[in-house]
């Protein structure tokens, strides 16, 4: 049984014990059963707006997922496929970071300070295999 059934029920009970609402206890009753008639309403109000939120939050959950999903998932693949190399500038001693493209070229400009490297696959390819 909700709050408005128990406030319908109050009022009927009211009108069965044949309470006199203008006698001093009646019109408190009445007053009583009235302003819990308007709370019983109020809960009704405030429980259906927060069913509209929670359904609201699930939609954007809902989306928010698929949206990780398309990003989080395409970095996972992107990581798995791709190998990254380090150097360290000779200029400003920085360490470097490149992809394969790069290694390929045998050239590399260094993001911080601009200065031209250059190297030879080969010899990274040896420097590995003594690690």
């Amino acid at each position: 049984m909700g709050v408005s059934e128990k406030v319908a029920y109050l009022k009927g009970l009211m009108e069965g014990l044949k309470i006199d609402a203008e006698s001093d206890n009646g019109k408190m009753f009445k007053a009583i059963i009235d302003v819990l008639d308007e709370v019983s309403l109020e809960i009704e109000d405030l429980t259906d707006e927060v069913m509209e939120v929670g359904d609201g939050l699930d939609v954007i959950s809902d989306d928010l997922a698929d949206v990780e999903e398309l990003v989080y998932d395409d970095e996972d693949e992107e990581d798995d496929d791709e190998t990254v190399y380090a150097t360290t500038c000779p200029e400003c001693e920085e360490q470097i970071y490149f992809d394969e493209d790069y290694l390929d070229d045998g050239k590399l400009t260094c993001p911080n300070c601009g200065a031209q490297l250059e190297f030879d696959a080969a010899d990274l390819e040896n420097a590995e295999d003594e690690d």
